[in-house]
């Protein structure tokens, strides 16, 4: 199993990226709402005043997807899917997707038990 999470930078295109984890059968994901340090930095601690320049036209929040996935298969999907919404995130501020290994897990619903 692993922990995937996504940060997207673009908060108006969360309705269809969770969509993307539907068909890519990911079943369920938490949504956090969170800041990237730059904005908070520039705009909370006055010693960086000065990168308001540079954060100019950066999207000054953004939303934080977290799920567990039981197959490395279903987090290709999700790349794939993601990146048809959201363009390469090998570009600059798209969003940032990575894994962990997860080697403990309860609470979570899992397909074999539905039946």
């Amino acid at each position: 199993m692993k922990l995937v999470v996504f940060i997207l930078n673009k908060e108006e295109l969360l309705d269809e990226v969770l969509a993307a984890y539907v068909e890519a059968e990911v079943p369920g994901a938490t949504i956090l709402d969170s800041e990237g340090m730059g904005r908070f930095l520039t705009y909370e601690v006055p010693l960086f005043a000065s990168f308001k320049e540079f954060m100019k036209g950066n999207k000054p929040y953004n939303k934080t997807i977290i799920s567990v996935v039981d197959k490395e298969e279903k987090i290709k999907k999700l790349e794939e899917l993601i990146e048809k919404v959201c363009g390469p995130l090998n570009e600059p501020g798209t969003g940032v997707l990575f894994s962990v290994p997860v080697d403990y897990v309860r609470g979570l619903r899992r397909p074999e038990e539905d039946s």
